[in-house]
């Protein structure tokens, strides 16, 4: 591109448009490495709004941009190696960031795009708990559409990458594309071994010259006075650096808002759809979803949750002085100690519960339930990993993770008991559906992890003793002494409390707690659904061979079913003899029936039916030969009372049928075969097509004669 330098933005721009179009992939990056490299910031100011939207796409979907999630090495190998270097984190693009983020520029982000929750207190002029927004919020000029955030380019750049996930669809219909390998899962667990790693307690330094320092994020006066809610967590870095003598001293008090700010958006654009409020909302079945995850959304948050898990065990040990402690902990350090009770628990708990309660019942929410059982084992991401036995048995979970267990209670019995009500209405006769209920049962029966758990359900049902107002004590610090709890220890007293804490701000102070190991929870799998289980081949059939009826119980309308009878008609086990009791001239018309010829064959034999019905009666109430053989082809003019067979209708049905003509056999496909190979055959032996059909009436009357002889009683005749 020839003379960058004499270049204006507005030009700039327009010639990187023009490229868009113009130019293959690859060399639009090379040109764009290029400009980035020599251009100073105040020129590249005006593209980068532009360029960010151009690589994930625009915030209402319609500009796909390089649509990272369906690009992948296995099939586009040259664009998704150069898509990778240009966005990483020592990339060019984060170069652009960087130099940007040094001049301080800010771009506007609308608040409409937000999740739900973020979007409606805004609106309400509520400032979020989240940090994240605070001194961000801009009220439009005169003239403006609405609410925006003013972000820095760091968060700008990934703001948009993160909600991307969810604004940019699938869109490969040629095929199927594995999430895990594409381009964006590959860049978000970049990002997270880049800005959260998990060795060594400072971030590596932004790819800039040496000496060129990236300020943090100057605080903003707000442009709106907001009433706050919750309690506010103050950035750590914040916190660090107004103890820090100088920013020089410790690059990671500088750096570590990198750390937060990624995690803080990640957490609020992939997991901040529902607030508490909404969740408890969204229990009733009237109300109507407000946003659906996808697959490819669930995997991308099981990646998160399974690096946060190696972040924070990567926690160096506590020193056994105190005042060591003080001097020594970066801030690193400390963040990786409050990663998941401050940043994310709440709203993954949260998004679990929605994703039990309406994600479908089929194999798809397999994705669900591995982020789920990530996030309860995180000792499988732990740096020591358990010596590796011959006799391949399951480990016993150690007791340094009871602390874990106890604050996450919720996550392991509520979350489970919601996933019993699930396998009792999934087809368990699928093997992914029957796979799902063994994985799950293989995580719980590891040795000492079901101990913990019941530890952690008598923490809280241990009685309050002292502050009698518990909506006060889950924001206070529980650092009381043995005295205030006359007969607890302080240990047991603390734990006690961080549990109470855990399950109280998750679900609110009215909870009615269900014990996983009580007898609710118990009877949502009874020993009648177990005994059905373990015998469902025994009881699928009677000594008949014949499917029995599923369990019911009687009541004034009929039949309803019970857990245990929904469960066997949902695997197949057993099923109702539901039978057609209408007018079998006016069944739906079969797959194997021509729809034409049914419904000329109905009207001829309306026709021939009613113009000589009086006939029909008087030959089929003779007692002689004629009148046994026009019963045996006509309908028998009695009551006939049959059962419709319901769960729901207990009313028995009546019908009074005359005798009647049916020719509708004739529009059977089978028959109308069988007929044709007849008069194929028939035409081997010089027989036409007039003497076969005198051959086959005659040879169906001798059948029927026979038939009417030794007929011991009178039979409706079906065809």
């Amino acid at each position: 591109m020839a003379g960058p330098h004499l270049q204006q933005p507005s030009f700039l721009l327009a010639t990187l448009k023009a490229d868009c179009i113009n130019k293959p992939f690859v060399q639009r990056c090379h040109d764009l490495r290029t400009v980035i490299e020599e251009l100073p910031a105040k020129e590249l100011h005006g593209i980068f709004p532009w360029l960010v939207e151009s690589i994930f796409g625009s915030l209402d979907g319609i500009i796909i941009g390089w649509n990272l999630l369906c690009l992948q090495g296995r099939t586009n190998p040259t664009e998704y190696s150069v898509a990778l270097d240009f966005l990483d984190p020592s990339g060019p693009m984060m170069r652009l960031v960087y130099k940007l983020q040094a001049e301080e520029y800010r771009y506007d982000f609308p608040v409409s795009y937000l999740p739900g929750p973020v979007k409606a207190s805004i609106q309400e002029q509520v400032l979020p708990e989240c940090s994240l927004y605070h001194n961000k919020v801009q009220f439009p000029s005169s003239g403006g559409l609405g609410l925006n955030l003013a972000l820095n380019p760091f968060e700008y750049y990934m703001f948009y990458f993160a909600i991307s996930l969810i604004t940019q669809k699938n869109t490969s219909a040629t095929h199927h594309v594995s999430p895990s390998n594409s381009a964006y899962f590959i860049l978000v667990d970049t990002y997270l071994k880049c800005f959260l790693p998990t060795e060594g307690s400072v971030l590596p330094p932004p790819p800039l010259n040496p000496g060129g320092a990236i300020p943090s994020p100057t605080p903003r006066s707000p442009a709106v006075p907001f009433t706050s809610y919750g309690m506010h967590h103050t950035s750590l870095l914040k916190r660090h650096i107004a103890h820090q003598p100088s920013l020089n001293a410790d690059p990671a008090s500088q750096e570590i808002w990198r750390s937060e700010t990624l995690l803080q958006i990640f957490v609020e654009m992939w997991l901040h759809h529902y607030s508490l409020e909404m969740y408890q909302k969204m229990q009733s079945p009237h109300v109507k979803e407000s946003f659906k995850p996808t697959e490819e959304h669930v995997l991308v948050v099981r990646l998160l949750v399974k690096h946060l898990h190696a972040f924070s065990n990567s926690l160096k040990p506590e020193p056994l002085s105190p005042s060591a402690h003080s001097h020594t902990a970066s801030p690193l350090e400390e963040f990786k100690r409050v990663v998941i009770p401050r940043f994310v628990r709440q709203k993954l708990y949260i998004f679990l519960q929605h994703c039990f309660g309406h994600w479908p019942l089929d194999a798809s929410f397999r994705a669900v339930l591995e982020m789920w059982l990530s996030y309860l084992q995180p000792w499988r991401y732990a740096p020591e990993k358990p010596p590796q036995s011959t006799e391949h048995l399951p480990h016993s979970v150690s007791e340094k993770w009871a602390t874990f267990i106890q604050e996450n209670l919720l996550m392991y019995t509520k979350l489970f008991a919601g996933f019993l009500n699930r396998a009792l209405r999934t087809d368990l006769v699928s093997p992914k559906n029957a796979f799902m209920v063994f994985r799950v049962a293989k995580v719980f029966a590891q040795p000492n992890l079901a101990e913990m758990i019941l530890k952690g359900e008598q923490l809280f049902l241990q009685p309050e003793l002292v502050i009698p107002h518990r909506q006060h004590r889950l924001f206070m610090t529980p650092t009381f002494s043995g005295a205030f709890f006359s007969s607890w220890p302080p240990t047991t007293a603390d734990a006690s409390f961080k549990v109470k804490s855990h399950v109280y701000g998750l679900e609110g102070q009215d909870f009615q707690y269900k014990q996983m190991f009580g007898t609710e929870v118990r009877n949502l799998l009874n020993g009648a659904q177990l005994t059905q289980m373990m015998k469902n081949c025994e009881t699928a059939q009677d000594k008949n061979g014949k499917n029995q009826l599923p369990d019911c119980i009687e009541s004034e309308d009929g039949l309803i079913l019970t857990p245990l009878g929904r469960y066997q008609i949902i695997n197949g086990l057993r099923r109702f003899e539901v039978q057609y009791q209408g007018d079998t001239e006016l069944q739906p018309i079969r797959s194997y029936e021509n729809a034409t010829l049914v419904r000329l064959l109905f009207r001829l034999s309306s026709v021939l039916n009613a113009k000589f019905a009086d006939q029909m009666d008087v030959l089929c109430s003779r007692e002689d030969f004629v009148g046994r053989l026009c019963r045996y082809h006509l309908t028998k003019p009695h009551l006939i009372k049959k059962v419709r067979c319901s769960p729901m209708v207990k009313v028995r049905t009546s019908q009074n049928w005359g005798p009647r003509i049916s020719l509708r056999f004739l529009a059977s496909y089978r028959t109308l075969i069988f007929l044709l190979m007849i008069y194929f055959i028939a035409s081997w032996f010089n027989i036409g097509p007039v003497g076969c059909t005198f051959i086959i009436l005659i040879g169906y009357f001798l059948y029927a004669t026979i038939m009417t002889f030794f007929s011991e009683r009178w039979k409706p005749h079906e065809h």
